[in-house]
Formats: structure tokens, sequence, C-alpha cells
């Protein structure tokens, strides 16, 4: 480009070409931009996932959390050829009221077992949905500090999406690509609103509920169904001026547990204190949940156990799988839209509307219902 400036009327003025600037910052940026949106096949993904990559595994994840058809048909694929390689780790279920420091406990635990025993450990951290957006902060990670910045660890935060138990839709599906990935050690930790955990619980070897002291009546603010789940109940933090609360929180849940039929693994639950914070009492926390898994093993309920969570995880994919036919039907939409109004104007009961539909439904053939 020409300047005036360097025109002979000008007399001492020069301006220089100067240096030309780069096409990029970065040379390779747009290699790694192909290499990122490369699609993987579903021999990519099993065989990244069996050698532990990451990136690989974070990617299945996303594809079995996926709600689009052409994903889930390749994610069922990829857990199916990784279901050979899964069920080698011990599955440690996590639940608690809001507030009880359910992520800064798994941060303590994951350290202390890590330490203690090696290997590499996953926690699969279900953040709540809202109901209104449906978003969720997925902000697990950052209450995880210590695990975050260890090797052989992999987090990964999930939104609820609402379902049931306050567990993500997919996480049994994700427990099996951890598993194939080498993660012998794997926590699912729960939202924790005080509704039914059977999801989780039937995905689990060990169901801890994590309770706090100093918040009112403590057995009136407990599930009865969540405590006869449990296989192991902790009080967080119990330190400072709190450690005498703790201590008779922990015996008034004793003595409730007393009240309670001996469990089917015929190991009656403990109930102990701690402090997530302080790492006050994780040995102990730790000693319960493996000797609870030792005596299982010893006694056959831990491959029973295993056993009734495969049927169970069966049934309710026929559900959902039902479910998603019935709603993606066609012509279902505008059947729901009538009967909708119809329900709204009093002009049908709820029963009979649901009858209508169904109906309708068993009408189409085997096409049309997918």
């Amino acid at each position: 480009m020409e300047h005036p400036e360097n025109d002979k009327a000008y007399k001492g003025l020069k301006v220089n070409a100067g240096v030309e600037a780069p096409v990029s910052i970065n040379p390779y940026i747009s290699s790694m931009r192909r290499k990122r949106a490369a699609v993987l096949s579903v021999n990519d993904y099993v065989e990244g996932i069996l050698r532990g990559d990451t990136v690989v595994l974070s990617r299945a994840v996303t594809l079995v959390e996926s709600m689009l058809p052409e994903h889930r048909a390749i994610a069922r694929e990829v857990v199916e050829r990784c279901l050979p390689y899964s069920g080698n780790s011990v599955r440690i279920g996590i639940t608690g009221v809001p507030g009880a420091g359910k992520s800064t406990s798994i941060d303590a635990f994951g350290m202390h077992v890590l330490d203690r025993c090696g290997g590499k450990l996953a926690v699969l951290a279900v953040d709540p949905s809202s109901e209104r957006s449906k978003g969720s902060i997925l902000g697990d990670k950052t209450r995880m500090e210590r695990l975050a910045l260890r090797d052989g660890v992999f987090i990964r935060p999930s939104a609820s999406a609402g379902s049931l138990g306050g567990v993500a839709r997919k996480t049994r599906e994700t427990i099996v690509l951890c598993e194939a990935a080498g993660y012998d050690k794997v926590f699912v930790e729960t939202v924790g609103v005080g509704q039914s955990e059977t999801a989780v619980y039937s995905m689990v070897d060990f169901f801890l509920l994590i309770q706090i002291s100093g918040a009112g009546d403590e057995l009136q603010g407990i599930k009865r169904g969540i405590m006869e789940m449990a296989d192991g109940i902790v009080i967080n933090k119990a330190d400072g001026s709190n450690v005498e609360e703790a201590k008779r929180t922990a015996v008034h849940l004793r003595n409730a547990l007393h009240l309670f039929p001996m469990p089917a693994s015929g190991v009656r639950p403990q109930v102990l204190t701690y402090s997530g914070f302080y790492d006050i009492g994780i040995k102990e926390v730790w000693d319960m949940i493996f000797d609870y898994i030792e005596k299982v093993k010893g006694n056959g309920v831990f491959q029973q156990r295993r056993h009734g969570q495969s049927k169970y995880w069966m049934y309710e994919t026929i559900d959902e799988q039902l479910r998603t036919r019935f709603m993606n039907a066609p012509g279902m939409a505008e059947m729901l839209s009538r009967y909708e109004q119809l329900l709204l104007a009093g002009k049908v009961s709820s029963f009979e509307a649901a009858s209508k539909m169904l109906g309708f439904y068993d009408s189409l053939d085997d096409g049309g219902r997918g």
C-alpha cells in the first residue's frame, strides 16, 4: 500500500512497509479444528475407550446422553461392544439432602481411596436441572478441587433432566463405558432432593446416605424409603462445635435403624460421623464400605444384586422405548393436542383420554408405530 507521506513533496518523511501479518496466530489451528470435528466410527469409539482415551470417552458419554436417533443408535452399539469389558469396578452411590456436602465429601473420599488402593476413579456427578429452563450449572467439578487435578480421575457432570431419583437417564450406560476404560472405582453422586432414589440404588454396589446434624428433627426429615435402601449412613460436618451434635444425631439414626428389618444383604447399616472439609473420619467411612463389600461378596449377595440390577434396567429400557415410540407415532401429536383440549374442557376424563390414545396407537400398523 502506497502512503502519501512518501511523495517527494514531503521531505524528511517516510513510512516503511512494515512486517506482513501472518495468516493465523496458530498455523496448526485449521488441522486441529478438522481433527476435533472428525466423525468417529463405532470402532474408533470402542478402541479409544479401551485404551483409556478420556477425550473419546467424553465424546461417547455425550452420544449416550444425546436424544438424536442417529446418536442413540451409535451409542447403543458402542455400549454393547464395551459390555464384555465392564463390571470390574466397585460402584458407590452417594446421596443426601442439598447442602450436606456431597461434592466436598467425594473430593475427600476420592483422594483417600486412590491413595489407599491406587487404580482409577470415575465420578458421575448429576446436577439438578431447572424445571423451567431445563438448564443446569454443572459446577460439581469446582467443588472437587483436588480430584480435578489428580491423574487417573474422570469427572463427568450431567444434568438430571428431571429423571427419577435425580439420576441422569443414561448414567447406567456411562458406568459401563467408564469401566471399559479401566476405571475400577465409580462414584455416582445424585441430586438428593428427597424423592425416590430407586434409580441410583439400582446401579451401585453400596448406597451411602449423607446427613447433617442441626437441621431440625433428623428422623422427621428423612424418607423411610431412602433409609431402608442405604447400606451406610454418615453424618457430615462433625467438626468444631458441631461434634457433639453430630454424635447425638448418629445415636438417633442408629436407634431408628434397629426398628427396620435386617436388609437382604445380611449386613446392618452403620452410622458414622466425619468431616469432609477437614478430612476427619474418612478412613473409618471407607473401612465400613470395604468391610460391607467383602461381606456381600462372601455371601453371594454382591452378584445377586448385580443380576437384579441388570433385570431392572432391562424393564426400564423397555418402558422408555415404548414411551418414545408412542409419543413419536404418526398423528400422535395431533391426538394428544385434541384430547388435552377435551380434558381441559371437562368433556373426557384422564383415564378415557389415555384409553383413546392407546387405542389409536394400537390401530397403527407396525410400520406406523416405529
